[in-house]
């Protein structure tokens, strides 16, 4: 094949990649996208409260289904920290307790203040919603600063190291929390008894819409340049370095974002159970909220909402099985970890949108010998012979 030059003159040209037709590869556009999520995550969501309120899912399930929300939640924003960044924090309860007192104790306080009741924080009154929304960002801030102070000198440690001081820290809080009011001299935390007389704030919506605006804002944060720049560290932190990333500032970043949105699953935690006690948080808990996110895949969002949903369902559906339900737990752990040691999905992570456009463009995997008549990103590039 030859082309002309502008003085006339032929020259050879080399055809390199596959020749495809302009434009062939059909995409969804971006508000499209969303639209598409925004719909699936609304259909959910209604479906859920209309089984609510007719009947099919009775108060018990209901409040299951809430700890499925917050647990996805928790579990999400420690892949931030665990799958993204690549580190190892062990104390993500304590940040989860932050949270939940905070916004428990925020809102107890403010509800005489702003003239709400407890029964308008269960019927979800303009006020009362306004209270709920301050109150999750209360409790978020809360947990972000303590995240800020611990994860300023903990982040230059590594592995084991980093490990044992967020596990030291999250026993700090827990003490703090239980001898808190002996040091004030007045209630403030309830002590060793716990906080009692949280109203019930928490219900099926408020949970799962918080679950869709915090995967959503990760799912933005990951994919901006600050997010790369986390992924950056995690692949080779010497290279991201080198490469003109400050490495302190976005472990530090994405440390405090990670237990902003654990304080955030705190609150929705308090106000679903209603009392608060340190005990609840101790290092079981952490490690709990640990399994969920090794157990679906470090890096994988989705595997992170899977696990966390499977984990927090499967010791309620054993009940009946008291005396063996803890085993089979365990024994399902046990096999997942020796046959496929990277979690469920790896760092897969699942996107309605590029199944749209595989089916739209007729890549189907029955479909093994066919080939879509172009992909993004495939073009033909042409190279003279003197280039």
């Amino acid at each position: 094949m030859t082309t002309k030059n502008p003085m006339g003159e032929e020259k050879p040209v080399i055809t390199t990649g596959i020749r495809r037709a302009k434009g062939a590869y059909r995409t969804l556009p971006m508000p499209v996208r969303y639209a598409i999520n925004f719909a699936l995550v609304a259909v959910f969501i209604v479906v859920g409260e209309l089984m609510i309120d007719g009947g099919a899912i009775n108060r018990y399930q209901s409040t299951v289904l809430q700890q499925v929300g917050i647990y996805i939640i928790m579990a999400v924003s420690l892949n931030i920290a665990t799958g993204y960044l690549g580190q190892l924090p062990l104390g993500h309860a304590g940040f989860m307790s932050v949270g939940g007192y905070s916004c428990a104790i925020f809102i107890m306080r403010m509800m005489p203040v702003m003239g709400v009741s407890a029964t308008d924080m269960a019927s979800g009154s303009p006020a009362a919603v306004l209270l709920f929304v301050l109150g999750l960002l209360f409790g978020g801030v809360c947990a972000a600063v303590c995240g800020l102070v611990i994860g300023i000198p903990a982040l230059r440690l590594k592995g084991d190291y980093l490990a044992i001081i967020t596990l030291g820290f999250a026993e700090i809080i827990r003490v703090v929390m239980l001898n808190i009011d002996n040091v004030l001299g007045f209630e403030l935390t309830g002590g060793a008894k716990g906080l009692t007389g949280i109203p019930k704030y928490t219900s099926f919506l408020d949970t799962f819409v918080v679950v869709a605006i915090v995967i959503f804002l990760i799912h933005t944060f990951m994919k901006s340049r600050h997010g790369r720049a986390v992924l950056a560290i995690r692949d080779n932190e010497i290279a991201a370095e080198a490469s003109g990333v400050n490495t302190t500032y976005y472990k530090t970043l994405a440390f405090v974002v990670s237990a902003f949105f654990a304080g955030v699953g705190g609150g929705l935690y308090a106000g679903c159970i209603g009392v608060m006690a340190p005990a609840k948080f101790g290092f079981m808990k952490s490690v709990e909220i640990l399994v969920m996110v090794v157990l679906g895949g470090m890096g994988s969002m989705l595997g992170s909402v899977v696990s966390a949903t499977v984990l927090t369902i499967l010791p309620e559906a054993l009940r009946a099985f008291s005396d063996y339900r803890m085993l089979a737990y365990s024994i399902v752990l046990i096999l997942v970890m020796i046959f496929r040691p990277q979690g469920l999905f790896g760092s897969y992570d699942f996107s309605l949108s590029r199944v749209v456009e595989r089916v739209m463009n007729g890549d189907l995997p029955w479909k093994k010998g066919a080939k879509p008549a172009s992909e993004p990103g495939e073009n033909t590039k042409e190279v003279g012979a003197d280039e």
